[in-house]
C-alpha cells in the first residue's frame, strides 16, 4: 500500500509579509488552517517544517506535529526534504509539499492530487485553475503554468513552463497553485540538483525540475486558493473565510 506524507514548509521571515503564518483568520492562525485542511484529507501523516520556535509552539499546542528545520534552506522543497529524511524508514511513496500560506485550500483538491499520483507515472504532480480576471493575470505573485493541452475536471496535462509575468506566445496556461506531490525518488533527485538558471532568474523552484527533464503533471481545480503574499491578500482571504464560515 502506498504511503503519503504531507509536509508544510513555513517560516516567519517572509519579505513581503513577515509573521504571516501566525496571522489570525477567524481567531485561528493561518498555519493551523492549512494544517487542518491537510488533516481532513485523511491520506497520511501531516507535519509542519519550520525554523521558527513560535510556529512549532502554535502547531504542537493545538495537537499538530511540527519539525524544527535548518535556517539555511534556500527553498521550501529543501526544507521538506529535511523532514522526509527523518521519515524514510517509514517508506512514504508520495511526499506532498503544501504551501503554508493558502489557508482556504480545499482538502478535496489535495486528495485528488494524491490519488492521481498513486495511479499514474510522473515525477511531480501539481494543480492549477483558470484566471478569474485581468487583474489576477497581471499580478506577478500569481504564477502561470504553461501546459501541452487543456485541462479540466479530472484531466491532467504536462507542464512545459512556468512564468510570473503573462506568458507570451502561449495559448494554454493556467493559474498555478502552490502544491507539489513528489514521488520519493523524484524528491531525492530534485534536491540533489543544482539550482537552475531559469529557477534563479524567475524565482520559481519548479523550473529546476523542468530544466532537468523531470515530468510535472498538472490537474485542474475550479477555483484557486488565495496565496497570501501581502497585507491586501490577508485582508481578502479573511473576508472570504469569514463569509464561508458564516
Amino acid at each position: 500500500m502506498n504511503k503519503t506524507v504531507i509536509i508544510i514548509p513555513s517560516r516567519l521571515d517572509a519579505l513581503r509579509l513577515p509573521n504571516k503564518p501566525l496571522a489570525l483568520i477567524n481567531k485561528k492562525e493561518m498555519i493551523l488552517h492549512v494544517y487542518d485542511a491537510a488533516k481532513k484529507t485523511n491520506t497520511g501523516e501531516v507535519y509542519v517544517a519550520t525554523p521558527d520556535q513560535k510556529i512549532i509552539d502554535v502547531v504542537t499546542n493545538n495537537g499538530g506535529k511540527a519539525v524544527f528545520t535548518s535556517l539555511s534552506h534556500k527553498t521550501g522543497t529543501d526544507r521538506i526534504y529535511e523532514v522526509f529524511k527523518t521519515l524514510q524508514k517509514n517508506e512514504p511513496n508520495i511526499i506532498v509539499n503544501l504551501q503554508g500560506d493558502m489557508p482556504n485550500i480545499d482538502p478535496q483538491a489535495i486528495t485528488d492530487l494524491i490519488s492521481y499520483m498513486n495511479k499514474n507515472q510522473c515525477d511531480i504532480g501539481t494543480l492549477a485553475s483558470s484566471f478569474s480576471s485581468e487583474t489576477e493575470l497581471a499580478d506577478e505573485n500569481n504564477v502561470k503554468v504553461v501546459v501541452n493541452k487543456k485541462i479540466e475536471n479530472n484531466n491532467f496535462s504536462e507542464a512545459t513552463d512556468f512564468f510570473r509575468s503573462s506568458p507570451k506566445n502561449f495559448e494554454i496556461f493556467y493559474h498555478h497553485v502552490g502544491i507539489y506531490a513528489f514521488t520519493n525518488k523524484a524528491l531525492i533527485r530534485y534536491v540533489s540538483l543544482e539550482r537552475s538558471k531559469l529557477e534563479l532568474e524567475r524565482k520559481l523552484e519548479q523550473l529546476r525540475a523542468l530544466e532537468n527533464n523531470m515530468s510535472i503533471h498538472v490537474g485542474y481545480i475550479n477555483s484557486s486558493p488565495l496565496s497570501v503574499d501581502t497585507e491586501s491578500d490577508l485582508i481578502k482571504v479573511k473576508k472570504i473565510m469569514e463569509k464561508n464560515n458564516g
